[in-house]
């Protein structure tokens, strides 16, 4: 790694407005100006936002050589100090997420074996079962059509649910369906601010958020408590439960003791946010993909038929779908549930030939290098051939990073691949489906964001 000091010099980017800079571009479509600044000015760009006195300045690295820089290479030179994950972390706890140094290292460690291969495929079968409840459900549906945003939404909230509380599932989806917006609405808006009201001040948007955040951490805390208390009982004999939440609470080792109740919670709540929103990102856009592309949807279900016929998918399917898994892959690449990732620099480096000074922020963008077309070829066409292995082999590490990457990369990736093939795999086999929208409005939120409907209308296949 090149350290360097003393300003930026010569890195290109969009003038914007002359008092407010890009500040209006970045809150009406900051996806869009990214991708702009990207062909108007290159793989590196220097962005700056608000008025003098107030501006901030940031940098954007959109290159694969450039994301593995920040992401991997020199992982240590760019820390999760942006303001985004500050708010993240005081709404939703210093979990795997946002936490860093011997935090975060301890956490990983003591996290790691509950999300092993061996572990993850034992999961299966909650996909699968709360999968097969949506496809029933449909069958009642209004008119035969369904908003994929907000089914999927609610898949992937009661299956994550479900491995983490068990039991206790049903009133945890209640509570998150409701909290969850309300929180991730007040932290987008105070991330990206110049001046933050304090959140003791009692407005109302403070007032809503901090009911909200009260009201998951006491259902937390609640099924935590219950659940220590039955790891305990399971040390004199009784049987522990197998939900993810009973693991955590019995999790531990000698050289890293345990988690306490707060880190618990503070884990849940990340697992949460980043296990029901990002996979029901993938999960709509794929199956709203498929809709508008009805060859690509008949060859995913041939695939579907001919391993499975009539029998419920496994873990062991997963590799015996590849076809369904490019569909899933090009999906992610099209609509990457983690559109911007954001670091901070440490110290001054070089990336792409231009100086990043100290301290900056930094943000790399799978929206905006998945769009490359000198990476992909026709960037916006659907095309699942894309990720035939050859194909993957023949392309840069970090062409396509839906997941993050280098030590910082998703502790739930396998799980995420495994949920959204089975569900995918369950729902095409009972249904086909007809796009009623083609187009999907998205913004970047903490996740990638639909702002619109993806209707599709259903038609039952024969059992």
């Amino acid at each position: 790694m090149t350290l360097l000091t003393g300003p930026p010099t010569g890195i290109p980017g969009p003038a914007g407005l002359p008092v407010l800079g890009s500040m209006l571009d970045l809150r009406r479509d900051s996806l869009g100006t990214f991708l702009a600044a990207q062909r108007a000015h290159g793989d590196v760009v220097r962005l700056a936002a608000g008025p003098p006195g107030l501006r901030s300045v940031f940098y954007a690295a959109f290159a694969p050589e450039g994301v593995q820089q920040v992401l991997a290479s020199e992982a240590a030179n760019f820390r999760k100090d942006h303001p985004l994950y500050e708010e993240v972390r005081q709404s939703f706890g210093n979990g795997l997420l946002t936490s860093q140094d011997a935090d975060y290292l301890r956490q990983r460690r003591l996290v790691q074996p509950l999300f092993t291969k061996r572990r993850v495929d034992g999961y299966a079968a909650a996909v699968t079962t709360e999968a097969t409840a949506t496809a029933e459900r449909w069958r009642t549906a209004h008119d035969g059509r369904v908003d994929l945003v907000r089914e999927m939404n609610r898949l992937a909230l009661c299956t994550v649910s479900r491995i983490l509380f068990g039991t206790d599932a049903d009133a945890a989806v209640e509570a998150v369906d409701r909290c969850s917006p309300v929180i991730n609405d007040y932290v987008v808006r105070r991330a990206y601010v110049p001046v933050k009201i304090p959140r003791r001040w009692p407005t109302r948007d403070n007032a809503r958020a901090r009911a909200a955040t009260d009201e998951l951490n006491a259902l937390c805390d609640r099924i935590i408590a219950r659940r220590r208390t039955e790891a305990g009982a399971a040390a004199d004999g009784a049987v522990p439960g197998d939900d993810l939440l009973s693991l955590l609470a019995g999790v531990g080792n000698d050289e890293d003791g345990s988690l306490d109740p707060t880190e618990i919670r503070e884990q849940v709540l990340i697992f949460l946010l980043a296990g029901h929103e990002t996979t029901a990102t993938s999960l709509a856009f794929t199956l709203h993909l498929l809709a508008r592309h009805p060859k690509e949807q008949e060859r995913v279900r041939e695939e579907i038929d001919r391993v499975l016929a009539d029998r419920t998918p496994t873990a062991a399917d997963l590799d015996r779908l590849p076809y369904l898994t490019q569909a899933l892959k090009e999906a992610m690449r099209l609509y990457p549930a983690a559109p911007v990732i954001s670091r901070r620099a440490v110290e001054g480096t070089e990336i792409g030939g231009f100086r990043i000074p100290a301290g900056a922020d930094v943000v790399v963008a799978p929206w905006v290098t998945h769009r490359n077309p000198e990476l992909w070829a026709d960037p916006e066409r659907f095309d699942p051939g894309r990720f035939a292995p050859e194909q993957e082999a023949a392309r840069h590490r970090y062409a396509w990073f839906p997941f993050g990457g280098g030590p910082r990369a998703c502790i739930g990736q396998h799980f995420s691949m495994l949920e959204s093939v089975l569900a995918l795999a369950t729902l095409l086999r009972a249904y086909e489906l007809e796009a009623v929208d083609r187009e999907v409005p998205v913004a970047a939120g903490i996740t990638l964001q639909a702002t619109g409907p993806a209707r599709v209308r259903l038609r039952p296949r024969a059992a």
